[in-house]
């Protein structure tokens, strides 16, 4: 053996290996030190258990959508509850104003029905058209209460917003031409909204 090859072989077995190492830490590290090692611990959890431990995305979607569906649902059963109050209270309230507009008018029905018995044996025509003019005036203040009012149409200009024309004839004079000369039919309003348009004879 030359003085090479001895040198080679020499500084082969001085070389320390990886293993060498790792067994010279493990042994130089007591079992106390081991111990409070907490980051080592951490460190140790495997891939399996972190999965397991920790929610997946597609879980967390699921949990936010179906909360998402409730909270909807809940909504919508709130507004549906509140359109059919609202339609009940509306239909409640129109039927209860129709019933107010009845019976007011119950005491005009009774007063026609006493009326038409005093014709059949009153001989004074005066007495009969005296009680007809009560009973008219009675219902014209009943229906003025509820917001009634007659239009005031003959001799005003046609207005087509409130007047229906039945037909025209040559006016009476220079200034009632485009204007009211007859009435065949009153015209209503209800609280300033017209609910019957008058029906005219209009002046050309």
């Amino acid at each position: 053996m030359n003085f090479k090859d001895m040198f080679n072989k020499n500084k082969k077995q001085e070389t320390p290996t990886t293993e060498d190492i790792k067994d010279v830490n493990t042994e130089n590290t007591t079992p106390e030190e081991q111990a409070e090692n907490p980051l080592a611990d951490e460190l140790n959890v495997s891939a399996e258990e972190v999965e397991v431990n920790l929610p997946s995305a597609e879980e967390k979607l699921k949990e936010d959508l179906a909360l998402a569906n409730d909270k909807y649902l809940r909504l919508y059963a709130e507004f549906d509850n509140y359109k059919r109050r609202t339609t009940k209270e509306r239909v409640d309230l129109l039927q209860t104003a129709g019933k107010e507009v009845i019976v007011s008018m119950l005491t005009v029905l009774d007063d026609f029905e006493r009326a038409a018995k005093a014709m059949e044996n009153s001989t004074d025509i005066n007495a009969v058209k005296e009680g007809v003019a009560l009973v008219q005036s009675k219902l014209k203040n009943i229906l003025g209460q509820k917001g009634l009012k007659e239009m005031e149409t003959k001799g005003t200009p046609f207005d087509a917003d409130i007047h229906e024309a039945i037909t025209s004839i040559p006016a009476p004079s220079d200034n009632l031409k485009g204007k009211v000369v007859d009435e065949l039919e009153k015209g209503y309003y209800l609280n300033d909204k017209v609910v019957r348009f008058a029906k005219v004879v209009v002046g050309n």
